[in-house]
């Protein structure tokens, strides 16, 4: 018999609350808006593989299991935005591309074209939502690193779509950082080297 002693066992990590092991969002926790841009992903998709008509590929997805739940103005915003101008998202997309744009996955693609046009249309989201949730998607639905990609590309993006806003917050958190070093630069105002006296 051999044991294991109590300092060389470790306890099992414990799950993120309201994530899958994969770190996604559990369907639980995701909001109305967060499901219309997984059914709009879905759509995209069809779209750019599929070669499908975006109002075939619409009456399709309605008609899928949970999309009940999602929020449906938002859905139909984004795949008929994004189908309408998608050489405008390409345009936007590419120069910070690596590669071609064909050599993207399609659900990388798919993400970027839903993250740029919420950046460019949908000022009621803000930028770092829009970049979180299309994090969230791609850890999901697409490869392995592939929100790393995304968000490289979304961040790339944002400052030009929305400079007043990225602007704003990166000086928020500049004075924060500025606050946060000046109290830490503060050197102690009385001296606690003291000798011991006993």
């Amino acid at each position: 018999m051999s044991e294991t002693s109590p300092s060389s066992a470790r306890p099992p990590r414990q799950p993120r609350k309201g994530t899958t092991s994969t770190g996604a969002r559990k369907a639980a926790s995701k909001s109305d808006r967060s499901r219309a841009r997984e059914f709009a992903l879905q759509a995209l998709y069809q779209f750019l593989v599929g070669k499908n008509d975006a109002t075939a590929i619409d009456h399709f997805t309605r008609d899928l299991s949970g999309f009940h739940k999602a929020d449906a103005a938002h859905y139909n915003t984004l795949l008929h935005g994004c189908v309408s101008i998608s050489e405008e998202l390409d345009a936007r997309i590419s120069p910070l591309l690596d590669r071609k744009l064909a050599e993207i996955s399609p659900i990388e693609h798919a993400v970027m074209w839903i993250g740029v046009y919420e950046l460019q249309f949908c000022p009621d989201v803000p930028w770092r939502v829009v970049l979180n949730e299309c994090i969230e998607l791609t850890k999901e639905f697409g490869g392995t690193d592939g929100h790393k990609y995304v968000n490289a590309v979304l961040n790339g993006l944002a400052p030009q779509l929305r400079a007043d806003e990225v602007a704003a917050d990166k000086g928020q958190a500049g004075t924060k950082a500025t606050a946060a070093a000046s109290v830490t630069d503060t050197p102690p105002t009385a001296s606690t080297d003291t000798p011991d006296a006993s």
